[in-house]
């Protein structure tokens, strides 16, 4: 099975609180340079889960950029898109004493992948994902758009990840429509305002677990006990569990991903 991804490639910078934060003064905790991006994310666990995996998107060979190809080289990902000028993305992620996170995102260049970069032999795969931060800003929408047609050319089903309230906010829903996705990850709330668009969804309830919901039907995964250290990239984990290999792999590779501290899989 091939997975292909589209979008960003960053550096998260997860900052682990041991206090709650106060106003105007000093909180401690622990700091990690670690590499993420949604779209590198779902490649990177479904290269660590078994599949083969494919990331496309524009890069930056400054020492963060070259830190994520790196660790993207050692899970055995397919890198592919151009390397330019500018620099690479970096998300800080701010997680408190029970795992929860919250994220100031600075995007770099990915934004500005666009059509001319892209060879449309890279999108003959299994499952093209598609956060919806490839939708967001120009040209990486239209070159997204672009890569969901290559790859449904070549017989590819197109995943979505709704991804955060503050990016579907800046997202025509006819965009989102127009891709016709065969399976949606989200939220409930995001779901709820979206499962017009779409005939299955993988439905996201945090330590819950989730729900795989197909049209009036709805089954019900628990979460997998465990001690919860870092929930920075757990969705996607569970996207690519979910894509790889169904249901229970998506259990078993979020629990993985919370139990540890970044997004990305450990490096064999």
């Amino acid at each position: 099975m091939m997975v292909t991804t589209i979008g960003d490639v960053l550096i998260d910078v997860i900052v682990r609180l041991h206090e709650e934060l106060v106003p105007s003064d000093d909180a401690a905790a622990t700091s990690r340079f670690e590499p993420g991006g949604q779209a590198a994310n779902v490649a990177a666990w479904a290269a660590a889960l078994g599949a083969e995996a494919r990331f496309v998107g524009r890069r930056v060979d400054d020492p963060a950029g070259l830190l994520a190809k790196r660790k993207l080289d050692a899970l055995g990902v397919d890198v592919r898109g151009p390397v330019g000028e500018g620099r690479t993305g970096i998300v800080v992620s701010l997680v408190n004493q029970e795992g929860g996170r919250t994220m100031a995102s600075d995007r770099g260049v990915s934004p500005e992948l666009s059509v001319d970069d892209l060879d449309d032999d890279w999108f003959a795969c299994d499952w093209l994902h598609v956060p919806a931060y490839s939708l967001a800003r120009e040209p990486l929408a239209t070159a997204t758009a672009h890569a969901v047609a290559a790859a449904r050319a070549r017989g590819a089903r197109v995943s979505l990840d709704l991804s955060s309230w503050t990016i579907l906010g800046g997202i025509e829903r006819h965009a989102i429509a127009r891709l016709e996705p065969d399976v949606v990850f989200a939220t409930e709330g995001e779901w709820m305002s979206y499962r017009e668009v779409v005939p299955e969804a993988v439905v996201k309830a945090g330590a819950k677990g989730f729900s795989v919901v197909r049209g009036d039907i709805s089954h019900s995964y628990e979460a997998a006990p465990v001690e919860v250290v870092d929930t920075t990239g757990a969705g996607d984990a569970l996207a690519a569990g979910y894509l790889v290999g169904g249901p229970q792999l998506a259990v078993e590779a979020a629990a993985r991903c919370v139990a540890k501290v970044g997004a990305m899989p450990e490096a064999p």
